[in-house]
């Protein structure tokens, strides 16, 4: 791969297309936040020419980071297109956020792509690899989708490169390490009075050339006598590597008994090893020098790229059924096949509304065409699902996206990705079809949210424009779900993590010019009755004219969990006339509602209607709803009020390492481990019941307790008595349930 040449085409205007699928590429960036991966996507548009200098994310001047909440921050935070072309091969890259609370957005970078590149920094030793990108490597491999990997920040690198290969071995080689090897080694310059060696080329392995880049253009020659062991070493490493690979069986035999193996059958090797996901090549990039054209390492990426990366007819496509679920054949990569296209992300813009990213998988999608819209967003099954919506829509203007700038398209073909304009109703997750033969594509995992936030309205405008605002920013963002509380009454943003907290705070106050405040999240209690107790409700008012009268009493006893409200009617001889008999139920129903000690809801008691009296004239179905909401409260005086608070089944998925420190930490927050198996070599599953008080920033504090390599889920198991002095706490103090939640 190294023995190619290719000349930039020059920044363009107009936007970068491909007229069949075998002319596309397309790759997602994966890796820790300040891998560089915004960096080396910048480096790669410079080499092609798609701009004429790279831009810096110090500066807030990269094509990826056009966000406003981006360049304020110096970090991606959203999924970001940019094509490139190199030897007539369009590639899409797509540059993900690194960060951990974002990993929706890389998500959806994975289900745009055919092929990886792992990001790996040498300059962030320990954490160069962290959870997220480890469980991301282990999720590409069980579908076998091609990956590579990238060391970069050599030129201020902690560890140096044999050291990086050494630890990428470890953590993707699995079982296999001679399946990450290296394509070639860096070369270094003299070390700076800080230290530094800055790097000057590669050395190819294949091909034993020097590529050397210190005068501001690529030259080669031969390698220093000097090296020639190292290299020799290295070399017959990666090529026993790759001979392991071939589907030619005996071409081992001829490399062990000495016969020579020619550069090009082990590129061409290389290649169909790294397409069918089965060999890993690591290599280095470095951006430009001042003034030079091509960043160090660049070309032979986009030679691998090209060459070894698989086309969009090499990938299966995702499952499709009918409407209803029923499985249909599986999709072909035919730009003259039925319509199946979808939506992967969906971003407002100030002249169109909202844009939606889609990749095409199956047709041509074209301006003005008519296609049937149908989705259900991308709620995890285990959840109450969003509704469905369908619609047929007209489809809008096509462009290309480059940072801020959106190129006109005329078509987008089975394999590429386009922006598609004033899809006003389409989320992300959502298909889009022939409106002749409407499908609808099996929709990808997204992670729960389970970072509650609440939030306020922070004046009266904002409070006009809060909802829509909300439903807008939802749309965008499937990773987050809003939650309006029928309990707590208030409204809930659940995030992934501190961070997307922040920029889903930031995006209502800039994008949707909405003001709020957040709120202390309040868990929904609930409130029962410890021990029976009688109540007398009298409601009698003479004021002149027609007054009020009502008087009926009521026993109430506990029940059993679960058992809500349950009302009996034990009137004899009428002494409560029959038409008011449900009025009492549903003044006594009321009051549970709003509770009768802390304000929180009753629940599990039964209350029996035994006596009461009524006035010929004065008797109302209002006064006997309000006298049997007075009963109540009277009865509750009379009682020991029991506060229940909501427990939540979690599963912990963690390293073997964590177990032990997890379940300490659970227990500290009064949980009760149910169990543990192992799901996998090396990872456990704990599973628990926890109080819901206890686990409000469990989201935050079980990445900080396993360095981010923990993952967990909850649902609601039932209401358990609150300890009592916890109960104290929070009966003396109206806001201390908040504050504690």
């Amino acid at each position: 791969m190294g023995d190619r040449t290719h000349t930039p085409t020059g920044a363009a205007a107009r936007a970068l297309t491909a007229d069949r699928p075998a002319a596309i590429r397309n790759v997602v960036l994966v890796g820790h936040s300040g891998s560089g991966k915004t960096t080396l996507v910048e480096a790669l548009a410079q080499t092609t020419g798609a701009v004429n200098r790279a831009g810096r994310v110090e500066d807030g001047t990269t094509v990826s980071d056009h966000d406003d909440v981006e360049q304020r921050g110096h970090r991606s935070v959203s999924l970001t297109l940019v094509p490139v072309t190199w030897g007539g091969i369009k590639i899409n890259l797509l540059d993900t956020p690194g960060y951990a609370d974002f990993v929706g957005e890389l998500r959806a970078g994975l289900r745009a792509a055919d092929a990886a590149l792992f990001v790996v920094s040498a300059a962030q030793e320990a954490e160069a690899v962290d959870g997220t990108t480890r469980a991301v490597w282990e999720e590409c491999a069980a579908v076998g989708m091609p990956r590579a990997i990238v060391v970069t920040h050599l030129d201020t690198a902690r560890t140096p490169f044999d050291a990086m290969t050494r630890v990428c071995a470890e953590l993707f080689g699995g079982d296999d390490p001679d399946a990450v090897l290296p394509l070639y080694l860096p070369v270094h310059g003299p070390r700076s009075a800080d230290g530094h060696a800055p790097l000057t080329g590669l050395t190819g392995l294949l091909t034993q050339r020097i590529l050397d880049y210190s005068g501001g253009e690529r030259r080669e020659h031969p390698p220093a006598a000097s090296e020639q062991d190292r290299l020799t070493e290295a070399r017959d490493r990666l090529i026993e590597g790759i001979i392991a690979e071939c589907e030619d069986e005996t071409l081992m035999d001829r490399y062990l008994a000495g016969e020579p193996v020619d550069v090009k059958t082990l590129v061409d090797d290389l290649e169909r090893a790294v397409a069918r996901g089965t060999f890993h090549p690591v290599l280095t990039a470095a951006p430009a020098a001042e003034g030079a054209r091509q960043g160090l390492g660049t070309v032979e990426l986009l030679d691998l790229i090209t060459g070894g990366f698989p086309t969009p007819l090499e990938r299966p496509l995702p499952a499709v059924s009918t409407l209803h679920g029923a499985p249909l054949p599986a999709l072909e990569c035919d730009p003259d096949g039925p319509l199946a296209a979808e939506v992967v992300k969906t971003s407002p813009d100030p002249y169109v509304g909202r844009l939606s990213l889609v990749r095409v998988f199956s047709g041509t999608l074209r301006p003005d065409d008519t296609v049937h819209l149908f989705g259900h967003g991308l709620d995890d099954p285990a959840r109450e699902a969003r509704p469905f919506h369908e619609a047929e829509i007209r489809v809008g203007a096509l462009s290309s996206p480059f940072g801020k700038q959106q190129r006109p398209l005329t078509a987008c073909v089975a394999g590429d990705l386009a922006c598609v304009a004033r899809l006003d109703t389409a989320e992300t997750g959502d298909t889009l079809s022939d409106p002749a033969h409407p499908l609808l594509l099996r929709p990808w995992a997204t992670p729960d949210p389970l970072l509650p936030l609440a939030i306020e309205a922070h004046g009266k405008a904002d409070e006009d424009k809060l909802s829509h605002a909300l439903a807008r920013l939802v749309a965008e963002d499937p990773t987050l779900r809003l939650e309006q509380n029928p309990d707590t009454r208030q409204v809930v943003l659940w995030c992934i993590g501190e961070a997307h907290r922040d920029v889903a705070l930031d995006r209502l106050r800039t994008r949707h010019g909405v003001q709020v405040d957040a709120v202390p999240h309040r868990v929904a209690l609930r409130e029962t009755f410890a021990a029976p107790a009688g109540g007398l409700g009298r409601h009698v008012k003479q004021s002149g004219g027609h007054g009020q009268y009502a008087v009926c009493a009521i026993d109430v006893e506990p029940l059993p969990a679960g058992s809500g409200i349950e009302f009996v009617d034990r009137i004899v001889g009428g002494s409560v006339p029959r038409q008011y008999i449900s009025s009492v139920e549903k003044g006594v129903r009321a009051q549970a509602a709003r509770g009768v000690a802390t304000g929180h809801p009753l629940v599990d008691v039964r209350v029996t209607l035994r006596d009461g009296k009524a006035h010929s004239v004065d008797s109302s179905d209002a006064a006997f709803q309000t006298a049997g909401a007075l009963a109540l409260r009277e009865a509750a005086h009379a009682a020991r009020i029991q506060l229940l608070e909501p427990v939540a089944e979690i599963g912990v998925l963690v390293p073997d390492d964590y177990v032990g420190p997890v379940m300490s930490d659970l227990s500290g927050r009064r949980g009760r481990v149910t169990g543990t198996e192992q799901t996998a070599p090396g990872r456990t599953l704990v599973r628990a019941e926890v109080p819901e008080l206890e686990i409000g920033r469990y989201a935050v504090d079980l990445r900080s307790l396993t360095h981010g390599t923990g993952r967990f889920d909850r649902a609601y198991a039932r209401h358990a008595p609150l300890p009592p002095h916890l109960a104290d706490r929070l009966t003396s103090s109206p806001e201390a349930d908040a504050k504690h939640a």
